[in-house]
């Protein structure tokens, strides 16, 4: 039964409401950008290499730790969606994963520059904590916004989002290059700039965004959601979910690249020959270009239609697998970092618009759990499959390429998704 529903704003601004959803966005791309994708990845090559491994294993040790976590959270992923569209649920569980990723992001400063493995291992749930946190904010999007205004917000969300990883960031390069940061004293201070900033702006998240579309509570929830998730089953096995049930798939294989190049940028200009100062300005100009080409991709789509912006999105990323065969150069990785800018952070916001749209509200954090099981299990062959191919060819160049597999999967069967 619906408990109660949000009536949509006719205001072209964003209200208070959005602004905090968005400032999420802001809050936990410290995460993002300084843990997954610049810092951690540096701090553990130069560790890895102290240990004796070599680029190529440490790149596949790095991707399993991304599998692994992304794993655990896949399978719980319809579970917690459904859980979360009972009245009162959803915040709970947002609180608790977003508790554990801030704590664990800390405690990456901790462990110190002689464990390995024990760092992978506090990463892992640093990144279910902000892998599962992810799945009720995206399912908050029908919660803050109307179906005609999900574009403009979940695009401006990825836009600040780049800028809320930006700022963090660029302090931590700063302080590096005036040299007040210096050894492994930089890498442990980038952590707690990451999880302090990702708890100092979920703040109006926490006092502004509620659960507006849910189900009354039951007695027994967590067999009442696992019924849930088997009459959502049933459903996109029907006639009436079955663009939805396409888009999965297709979402299923192009988020799949998406996620892997981001993941592995940092090891993969590492391997390449680039310098962790020309890797970190690279990263730097990435997300200053990711921002509005972000939100340029939601007004696009107001134009043009929010299919048509995927596909292009898709084909870029199609352009970027071939050209990571003969990147071995400083400038050769700045382009394909320029290219990745422009249409990271829009492919990911129109899909969860795009989804939103197609979702019954009610249902909303169920169905979002299902968007995220696919995200998440196409996270797990896009890393183990650019491991795999990088240690058998000994070339990272030829496992950036096999990334072209998937993102072909996914544009031909996006093609075949009746406009909504």
């Amino acid at each position: 039964m619906l408990l109660f529903k949000k009536t949509a704003t006719n205001s072209s601004r964003l209200t208070k409401t959005e602004w905090s959803w968005i400032l999420y966005d802001w809050a936990n791309s410290s995460f993002g950008i300084i843990v997954v994708t610049a810092v951690l990845p540096i701090f553990l090559t130069s560790i890895g290499r102290k240990a004796g491994f070599s680029s190529a294993d440490i790149n596949a040790y790095w991707s399993y730790a991304n599998s692994i976590s992304t794993l655990l959270v896949a399978f719980s992923a319809p579970i917690l969606g459904a859980l979360a569209d009972f009245a009162g649920m959803k915040g709970r569980l947002f609180n608790f994963f977003t508790g554990l990723g801030i704590l664990a992001t800390a405690a990456l400063a901790l462990v110190g520059d002689q464990h390995f493995w024990t760092l992978l291992i506090v990463f892992v749930f640093a990144n279910i904590g902000y892998s599962a946190a992810n799945i009720f904010y995206d399912s908050y999007l029908i919660d803050v916004s109307s179906d005609d205004r999900m574009d403009k917000v979940s695009s401006t969300g990825y836009g600040w989002g780049y800028m809320g990883g930006l700022v963090p960031f660029l302090a931590f390069y700063l302080m590096v290059s005036m040299h007040i940061l210096k050894g492994n004293g930089a890498y442990y201070t980038a952590f707690i700039i990451a999880a302090v900033w990702w708890l100092i702006w979920t703040i109006p998240f926490w006092l502004n965004v509620r659960q507006q579309n849910s189900l009354v509570k039951p007695d027994r929830p967590v067999f009442a959601a696992y019924s849930e998730i088997l009459h959502t089953l049933k459903h996109l096995m029907t006639a009436d979910y079955r663009q939805m049930a396409l888009f999965l798939l297709a979402y299923f294989f192009y988020i799949d690249g998406i996620n892997t190049i981001f993941t592995v940028a940092s090891t993969f200009g590492l391997a390449v020959g680039i310098s962790s100062s020309d890797l970190l300005m690279v990263l730097l100009v990435v997300q200053l270009v990711a921002f509005p080409f972000s939100i340029i991709y939601g007004i696009l789509s107001k134009k043009f239609g929010t299919k048509k912006l995927l596909v292009t999105g898709i084909v870029i990323y199609l352009f970027i697998s071939f050209y990571a065969l003969f990147i071995h150069s400083v400038t050769e990785f700045w382009i394909l970092g320029v290219l990745v800018g422009t249409s990271q952070g829009g492919i990911q916001a129109l899909s969860r618009s795009y989804f939103g749209k197609l979702v019954p509200k009610e249902h909303a954090s169920e169905f979002f759990g299902f968007f995220n099981i696919f995200g998440k299990f196409s996270a797990i062959i896009g890393p183990f499959l650019f491991g795999v191919v990088s240690q058998i060819s000994g070339q990272v160049q030829i496992g950036a390429f096999s990334m072209a597999i998937l993102f072909s999967i996914g544009l031909i069967i996006l093609l075949c998704v009746k406009e909504n």
